[in-house]
This record gives C-alpha cells, structure tokens and sequence, in this order.
C-alpha cells in the first residue's frame, strides 16, 4: 500500500526543461547576431596537440582553433544579458515603463519583476522582424554548411546595425565619431559597431525621457489642483499624494493609459 510510485514524472520539471530549451535557442540566435566584435583569426591559429591512445580509439587532432571558438562563445553567453539590454529595444522600453510608475507616485506598484517582464515580451515583440531576418539570412546557411563562421557573423550583425542606425540620431552619432577621433565616415558601413551602440543607447535614454515628460505633465496638474484646494481648505497637514493618488489612478485608467503607452512605445520603433 505504501509503495513509491517513482514512475509519475513531476509536469514542473517538463515545462522548465522546456523553458531552459527555449531560453538556450533564443541566446544562440542572439549571439549570431551580437558576436560582431569578435575578429579573431582563427583560421591562422592551428596548433595540433599529440594524440592519446585511449583504448582502440584516437582522442588526438584536437584543433586549438575550434577551443578559441568555443571559449569565445561561452563569453559571449556570459555577456548575451548586456547585449540584450543595450543593442535592442528594452532600454527605452523600460525607463518609460519606470517613469510612469514615478509618475503615479506608486514606488513599488507594478514591481520591478512586472515590469521587466513586460518590457522583455514588448522587445521580443518588437525585434521579432529583426532575430526572423537573423535566423533567415545567417543560422540557416550557417547551419546548413552553406556559409562560413565569419560570413554567418556579417550577415546576422546587418540586420541589428539596421535597426540601431534607424534608432540613433546624427548628432549623438556624430558625437561618438567625432570622440573616437574617426575621419568622416562617407556612409553606415565606415562606423564601426563599438562606434554605433553608445550612440544608440545614448539616442534610446534621450527618447525616453522625452516621453516621460510628457507622461509626468498630467500627473503635476492633479497634484497642483489637490495641493490648492487642500490649502485652501487650511489641511496643510495632510499629504496632497494621498488625495490625489486615487485621482491619478482614475485619470490613468479612464484614459486606458496601458494601451496608450504599449502603442506609442510600439511603433515608435517602427
């Protein structure tokens, strides 16, 4: 009657192995399209290391060239986060997201795990075109022995270099040429990558704190409108964000401000 029934498999561990497996694929597809930094002549290194007789089966021939590969790709899944911040859409999305909490006056409503995950999805959303084009024009052929590591490597960083040039503006570029002490670049393909993305995280910041101005304005003129009638009314004592909490909470939602904001931040970087 008492027996173990160690047959039963637990559905959790399926859908977190399932979930682990999707996470791995979509940061190989990442780092197809981020490893652009990563020049190394691999084809001129080719150090062969003596053979071990194990048993009947040779374990020698090793290539150092194909180690190089590997350690640069377990760095790069170590650096995958940083990219996934910088070099997409999650930074704008996520301070306007910040912002308009500030601006409610409600510190730790959503939390920051709500919002982060919101602004995961909404990136996923809104670079999906860009990792399809990745996946079309560089892991396929790559995958399938038509193309080289290094031509895999250009074809997957054009599209993400498309999207950050639409995204960037001329005089941050400038700016980061001109510091980088470049000549005058006649066209996109002479910027340099380490060149592009501090110009475009700089032009992503910029974006959203225009939005959140924006978003703040509202917001002041209840607390402004709060703040005199509570004065007049001689409560100096009570907090104005008290009262006008609710207020903000009913103006936000009166005006579906979620869509409103998911929209703008959504084709904005159309």
């Amino acid at each position: 009657m008492n027996k173990t029934n160690n047959h039963i498999i637990n559905p959790k561990s399926k859908s977190v192995n399932r979930l682990m497996r999707y996470t791995l694929v979509l940061l190989v597809t990442i780092l197809f399209a981020l490893l652009i930094t990563a020049d190394t002549a691999n084809s001129q290194v080719s150090i062969t290391l003596p053979k071990v007789e194990i048993g009947n089966k040779s374990a020698g021939g090793a290539n150092l060239s194909t180690g190089i590969q590997v350690l640069l790709l377990l760095t790069a899944l170590s650096l995958a986060p940083a990219f996934l911040l910088m070099m997409t859409s999650f930074t704008r999305i996520i301070v306007v997201l910040s912002l308009i909490r500030s601006a409610l006056s409600i510190q730790q409503t959503p939390p920051n795990q709500v919002l982060i995950g919101m602004a995961l999805f909404l990136t996923f959303f809104v670079m999906a075109p860009t990792w399809k084009t990745i996946n079309s024009d560089a892991i396929n052929p790559y995958m399938a022995g038509k193309i080289t590591y290094k031509d895999a490597i250009d074809k997957g960083a054009k599209p993400i270099r498309e999207f950050m040039f639409r995204q960037t503006k001329g005089k941050d570029l400038a700016l980061m040429v001109q510091m980088a002490k470049m000549s005058k670049p006649r066209n996109e393909s002479d910027i340099p990558t380490h060149v592009l993305i501090p110009a475009f995280i700089i032009s992503e910041l910029n974006t959203a704190f225009k939005i959140g101005f924006m978003l703040f304005i509202p917001f002041i003129v209840i607390d402004m409108v709060i703040s005199s009638i509570l004065m007049s009314m001689g409560m100096m004592m009570l907090p104005p964000v008290m009262i006008s909490l609710p207020f903000k909470i009913l103006l936000f939602v009166l005006a579906d401000g979620w869509q409103l904001i998911v929209k703008s931040l959504v084709m904005g970087f159309s």
